[in-house]
């Protein structure tokens, strides 16, 4: 029995770097290295075969055993992939399209006329009676085939309007993701626009895909952990939820001088909680309303759902209000699940990912700048909900209550340096147990009044003292029945 090229090096145990025939390595005498597989492929184009051949990186191999990079698409006629030396340097043999001897024939006006004629008329006379017969039929037989051989991802981009509409018909709303062929057509046809953001993962763009507003979120190289991990927590089943930011794709793209790793989501032209702020004050409901939101997207992540279609418990680890995105109708959707941590209850695990990035320092709690209980899932849920304090803080100085309010402010900026390393903040809220100041007026009103004691018990040098994201979601949601 013989074995395909491309299962045999999946099943490889070493990695084996492949010399493959490079159609643009003019300066290499044509050839280029990779770990992955060496490509050739034919197009038909004008009636000239044109061919392709390069190199594929075992990182493009996606999904292994039938990558998407081998496969037949509509623009390639014919493609294949190998794994030996040069395998490739084969041009990719194409039916050329038959040519029209008529020009050549001996036949006269009259019968060439003949010949053209009939087989066009007979041909218009069965359209007709196919047409009315296919009319008659009932609408349940008006839809159309698709042939296996078809592209599944573009048809079922096609087949729908809105991205809303793919992510319902194709997730049933379970947010476990779209399929990773879908994901791919998505983000190999957005158009990006201007750069949004900045961060020390890489960029944030605004993009249209078919008109639509997409937020594209583009990583380095470098932080290619990152984005996996963020992809995968993203796809994770159950996790979607009107307070957590709408994941749509993820995918690697390839220019030819590097790697691009994108992360697609839903835009919310406000952007994150931090610079809205920056720019707006808010009222009562206003504030009521950005609390309410957050706590109820971080009350979803920590919660465990049993079932066939279960979600695992979810920390977040880099809660901070840069980290949160105000949508159009004023509520908050948590975003940056790159830190994230899973549990599995059944078997009291804790899916930590091995990442080189740490959480914001000004927003990290007492034991994080301390010692923390690595294998105590509830340690890291009491980590999220003392960074949710601090927000919440941020966004109270900014409510304008008897109209008063204060100009916005990062959490401990009166008591460490604009950028404060671990033993700055561990001096001020370890050693000295110092918070941010609570003025005195919140307390001649009653949602910030509530708000202050929600904080202080949000900051709790005992993560153990500390509310949990239900019952503070509870509280904020009684307080808004009265304040009605």
């Amino acid at each position: 029995m013989t074995c395909n090229p491309i299962s045999r090096f999946l099943q490889r145990s070493q990695i084996v770097c492949l010399k493959c025939f490079c159609i643009t390595c003019v300066s290499k005498n044509y050839t280029c290295e990779t770990d992955g597989v060496c490509l050739a492929s034919a197009t038909l184009a004008g009636g000239i075969v044109e061919q392709w051949k390069t190199c594929v990186r075992l990182r493009e191999m996606i999904p292994p055993g039938k990558p998407f990079s081998c496969a037949n698409s509509k623009n390639v006629s014919k493609t294949f992939c190998c794994d030996t030396d040069y395998c490739n340097s084969i041009d990719v043999q194409l039916p050329l399209p038959k040519e029209n001897h008529l020009s050549e024939s001996s036949w006269g006006p009259m019968e060439l006329a003949a010949v053209i004629t009939a087989p066009v008329g007979f041909l218009c006379l069965a359209l007709l009676v196919t047409v009315h017969a296919f009319c008659r039929q009932p609408c349940a037989h008006m839809k159309t085939k698709r042939h296996d051989d078809e592209d599944p991802g573009r048809s079922y981009v096609t087949a729908r309007k809105t991205l809303k509409d793919l992510i319902t018909n194709m997730t049933t709303g379970s947010g476990s993701g779209l399929p990773l062929l879908v994901q791919r057509t998505i983000a190999r046809t957005i158009v990006l626009h201007k750069i949004v953001g900045k961060g020390q993962f890489g960029e944030v763009w605004h993009g249209k895909w078919h008109g639509e507003d997409v937020a594209v979120k583009i990583f380095s190289s470098r932080e290619e952990r990152s984005w996996f991990r963020e992809a995968e927590i993203y796809q994770t089943v159950m996790l979607r939820h009107e307070n957590i930011l709408g994941f749509i794709a993820a995918d690697n793209k390839d220019n030819g001088t590097w790697t691009q790793l994108w992360l697609v989501s839903d835009y919310h032209e406000h952007g994150s909680l931090f610079d809205y702020l920056n720019r707006y004050t808010v009222t009562v409901d206003g504030m009521m309303q950005l609390a309410f939101s957050i706590v109820s997207g971080l009350a979803h992540l920590h919660m465990e759902i049993i079932g066939t279609q279960g979600k695992p418990a979810i920390a977040h680890r880099d809660l901070k209000s840069k980290n949160i995105l105000v949508k159009k109708n004023g509520t908050c959707a948590i975003a940056d699940l790159g830190l994230a941590v899973r549990h599995d209850s059944a078997t009291d695990t804790i899916d930590i990912a091995h990442n080189h990035r740490v959480g914001t320092k000004r927003y990290m709690a007492p034991e994080i700048l301390d010692t923390i209980n690595m294998r105590h899932f509830d340690s890291f849920k009491r980590v999220d909900i003392y960074a949710l304090g601090l927000v919440y803080w941020e966004i109270a100085r900014r409510c304008s209550a008897g109209g008063l309010h204060d100009e916005y402010q990062l959490p401990y900026y009166d008591l460490v340096p604009s950028d404060p390393s671990i033993e700055d903040m561990k001096k001020v809220v370890c050693d000295q147990k110092l918070r941010p100041s609570i003025p005195n007026q919140w307390q001649s009103f009653e949602a910030l009044r509530v708000m202050g004691k929600i904080m202080r018990e949000c900051w709790y040098a005992n993560g153990a003292a500390r509310l949990t994201a239900l019952r503070i979601k509870k509280t904020l949601s009684q307080l808004s029945v009265q304040e009605q």
